[in-house]
């Protein structure tokens, strides 16, 4: 996952001043705290964050003051000596390219919250890197604190360690215990012991609220007190998450560094392990621009060869006359390399009609050929049969190279006028991914940017944005050639500077060539077949789970009282925790009692209707996600739906569905099984699936060697059941289903890197037990102990790990300072050969199997979902398709052990798998 460091300034700054002696420099200025804080912001840099900002209070009052007159009122005045050092400090974060954020009208934690909360939601992993316990009710699966100066992390399990208190309930916590140094007025005498005690009875400050007449002594008394002041003091403790930012937080990339700036200020005040650092190409190379992204990078000596050149503007061509087309035709026969791209007029490549055509062949030079511009006023251009019929030979000519960036959208929307694009030989798209996947997105303005230090033409730019963009068509010649050409010669530049990368590396060369560029043909074919869906049985099915859910809604009424909305946070959180007042385990960011799945599944065994809700709000997926929205993705033109395959997506060679996503129907329930029987055959074909059996299982015995994981395989044995013989010591034949549950989790579970901890919440059994499971398992198979400690120990040494093609990922964390950051990196160090290798194998089975269907017309590849490939065949032929395609299936790769393919045939998918 990206990640984004939120540095707390005012945190670093007074940790520092408190934390360190009263240090200055020759010219007697103080130093003392100025040092820590330059101290934690290189241990920052070093885990090459994504994202980063560096947060501090503006001047002026904040909405806390205004709700609470005497807010902070007890603080002393900041020192002179601390002063002094504000300006330096922030001269320092400037010139190390952090961008640094001040919002006027609230403090630097609600800034921190704000970003913190948008980032997660995206996917995007936090750190917040401070020392400030109110912090720590941000805390959640994709938000963690760390202290940089005590080098300690807290995560949600860290936080109840630390404070006995989970994430939802540090603002209750704070509110009880009040605070002194912003002169938050809490419950006289209690101390962090007695607010923990009180939220671990009664969970919320609201219940501890009610229940004051229940608590006995003087602390009671004091609580009764309070009871007035504790909704303003949780309201002044609660990090504000909604403030409105200038900035998204993609927009917090890392600046180039300033190193004039620095090794000025590092002289002056003394600091010289920076300044070494600084100047050296050992230990300060993290500075130096490695964990820039793109759009702010300048060039790193040895990294990607910039070329000024590159960067030079283009000069293009409009075509609008025949003449110009015939010359330019001439340079296309001519040419080595053609590097091609279309206009349309949609993102959908089957739909979309072509507004034009752009080329390049040699760097810096590029027309455009309008075709359907058709704005007042717009200039004749030339007839759109006519130059497709003059373009469909070179098209065609799979001995002329021809390069694209993604390249599959093109070939798609050509298709449409009955041209088939053969000789596709490079793609800039898959050239990035194949050299490195992690790191940068693989879009064209991405990759100019990190590539060829140059920022092409936005396309709001030319055509507007938002509710006033127009049309391609509409857009007038002299700017669409601006931007549709520079499309093409940029793609052109693109490809000059990572294919001379990949030659430098033959088995990632090796990769491009054998498997991703000669997948795009077959991608491309997939997707204009499309698969048949009964549109019918789906509106069925959405008929009756809009039934079902009808139903669910009538017994939640029946078990409340009174109707009410299950759609409706807001009336849900009214019924269970006013009314039925079941307790509050999880809230939202604003405090309030949260109604999502986690919250729902934590309480659904103290009463039916969570349960339901969850039942409901399952349903609703289904038919929103599937039911409906299939339906509505068929293709007028040809009864079908397409989705779009994604090369460059998935960071260990998985291909990626989107459009709609056929990856993740659900198989596990009766209704996402349903779903898969609406995949339909046309009359007299048959649903063929055929399906690697435990390919990853199998990958990760050939990579280790193991003994027993070898015989297992070779032997046709029931992997997870002779697991559970060894690590129970049974005969197989005693194997239980709860053995054999075990064994499957341990299997699978390895190789994601889950612990003991994973491994016994998700068999429901102590963590000591489970960790007696793992440690039997390694006694059993120690070849798989020695790989994940060889693979770890390589990706330390390397900074990447290999699929057995050769295919790398990066691990840009695998030397982090956090230990979270690394240990995410030493999982992923230990699951992606496998994962990766499994995508391979899979890619060069599709090409093979193309290859051998030719140009059949009685059989057809229709979609590829994770390790299964799903074809059309037609009733008469299906086991000859059958035995060939497991034959060239398991012959995909050559393992220490044999690639099992299960294959199974019906009407539909689902009856087929």
């Amino acid at each position: 996952m990206p990640t984004l460091v939120l540095i707390d300034g005012s945190s670093y700054l007074y940790r520092a001043f408190h934390a360190l002696p009263p240090l200055s420099n020759a010219a007697g200025e103080p130093t003392g705290a100025l040092f820590g804080v330059v101290n934690m912001l290189r241990t920052t840099l070093k885990a090459k964050p994504d994202y980063v900002a560096f947060v501090c209070d503006a001047s002026g009052p904040t909405f806390r003051d205004e709700l609470y007159p005497a807010y902070k009122a007890n603080r002393p005045p900041m020192p002179d000596e601390l002063r002094a050092q504000i300006e330096p400090m922030m001269q320092i974060v400037q010139a190390l390219g952090m961008p640094i954020l001040r919002e006027s009208g609230v403090e630097a934690d609600d800034v921190i919250g704000t970003l913190a909360l948008q980032a997660a939601a995206q996917g995007i992993d936090v750190i917040v890197s401070t020392s400030d316990k109110d912090m720590a009710q941000l805390v959640g699966p994709h938000v963690t604190l760390s202290n940089t100066m005590t080098n300690t992390t807290l995560d949600p399990a860290g936080v109840f360690e630390k404070f006995g208190v989970h994430p939802a309930q540090i603002v209750d916590f704070l509110a009880l215990m009040g605070d002194s140094v912003d002169n938050i007025p809490g419950v006289e005498k209690c101390g962090p012991k007695t607010a923990a005690k009180w939220l671990a009875e009664y969970q919320t400050l609201d219940n501890v609220m009610h229940s004051a007449d229940k608590i006995g002594g003087k602390i009671g008394e004091n609580l009764r007190k309070a009871l007035q002041q504790l909704p303003l003091s949780r309201q002044l403790a609660t990090i504000k998450t909604d403030v409105s930012l200038p900035q998204a937080v993609t927009d917090l990339g890392l600046r180039e560094r300033d190193d004039e700036t620095l090794r000025t200020l590092y002289a002056r005040y003394g600091f010289n392990a920076a300044l070494k650092d600084l100047d050296s190409k050992g230990a300060g190379d993290e500075l130096r621009g490695a964990n820039v992204p793109a759009q702010y990078r300048k060039p790193v000596a040895g990294e990607s060869s910039l070329d000024p050149a590159l960067a030079a503007a283009g000069v293009y061509d409009c075509v609008t006359e025949m003449e110009q087309l015939e010359q330019w035709l001439s340079l296309l026969r001519s040419a080595d390399i053609i590097a091609f791209d279309t206009e349309t007029t949609s993102l959908d490549p089957l739909q979309a009609e072509i507004v034009g055509l752009s080329f390049a062949v040699n760097s810096g030079a590029a027309a455009y050929v309008p075709l359907a511009h058709d704005y007042p006023g717009a200039p004749a251009q030339l007839p759109r049969d006519t130059v497709l019929a003059a373009l469909k030979p070179l098209f065609e000519d799979a001995s002329k190279a021809k390069l694209g960036q993604h390249a599959k959208y093109d070939m798609n929307v050509l298709s449409r006028y009955g041209i088939e694009v053969r000789g596709v030989k490079f793609d800039s798209m898959l050239e990035s991914y194949v050299w490195n996947s992690t790191a940068t997105r693989h879009d064209m303005d991405s990759l100019a940017k990190r590539y060829l230090g140059y920022t092409p033409i936005p396309y709001e730019s030319v055509a507007g944005k938002g509710a006033k963009q127009i049309p391609f068509g509409q857009v007038a010649l002299q700017d669409a050639t601006r931007y549709a050409a520079e499309d093409a010669d940029i793609t052109l530049r693109l490809h000059q500077v990572l294919w001379s990368k990949l030659e430098t590396e033959p088995s990632l060369r090796k990769v491009y060539e054998e498997i991703e560029a000669p997948l795009i043909p077959v991608l491309a074919r997939m997707e204009q077949r499309g698969v048949l869906i009964d549109t019918q049985a789906l509106r069925v099915q959405s008929h009756e789970l809009a039934k079902r859910m009808h139903e669910i809604s009538q017994t939640a009424f029946g078990i409340a009282g009174r109707s009410f909305s299950l759609d409706s946070p807001k009336q849900l959180q009214a019924i269970l925790f006013d009314e039925l007042k079941l307790p509050v385990v999880v809230k939202t960011p604003t405090g309030q009692p949260s109604t999502n799945e986690e919250a729902l599944e934590a309480i659904a065994d103290q009463h039916e209707l969570p349960r339901l809700i969850l039942d409901y709000r399952g349903l609703a997926k289904l038919r929103s996600t599937y039911t409906d929205k299939l339906a509505d993705n068929v293709n007028p033109h040809t009864g079908r739906v397409h989705t779009s395959y994604g090369q460059a997506i998935a960071a260990t060679g998985r291909l990626s569905s989107s459009d709609p996503n056929l990856q993740n129907i659900p198989i596990r329930t009766e209704e996402g099984r349903r779903i898969r029987q609406a995949f339909v055959a046309p009359a007299g074909f048959r649903i063929l699936a055929a399906d690697y059996s435990q390919i990853e299982l199998r990958i990760m015995a050939h990579l280790s060697g193991d003994a027993g994981l070898l015989s297992a395989f070779v032997g046709g044995q029931d992997v997870h059941r002779a697991t559970a013989a060894e690590v129970f010591g049974l005969p197989p034949d005693q194997v239980d289903g709860n053995q054999r549950r075990a064994a499957k989790a341990i299997n699978f579970g390895l190789m994601y890197g889950m612990g003991a901890f994973g491994l016994a919440r998700q068999l429901g059994i102590a963590r000591n037990e489970a960790n007696d499971y793992i440690t039997r398992y390694f006694a059993r198979y120690p070849g798989v102990r020695q790989y994940m400690d060889n693979i770890r120990e390589q990706a330390h040494r390397d900074g990447y790990v290999e699929t057995v093609f050769g295919r790398r990922l990066y691990l840009d964390d695998i030397r982090a300072r956090n230990p979270n950051l690394r240990a995410g990196a030493e999982r992923a160090a230990i699951n992606a050969p496998m994962q990766g290798t499994a995508a391979d194998i899979i890619k060069r089975a599709m090409i093979t199997v193309d290859a051998w269907l030719g140009e059949r017309s009685d059989a057809r590849m229709l979609m590829q979902v994770h390790d299964e490939l799903v074809l059309e065949v037609r009733e008469e032929v299906i086991d000859e398709i059958g035995d060939g395609l497991r034959q060239r299936m398991s012959a995909a790769a050559e393992l220490a052990v044999p690639l099992v393919v299960d294959i199974g045939t019906g009407a539909n998918w689902d009856q087929a798998h």
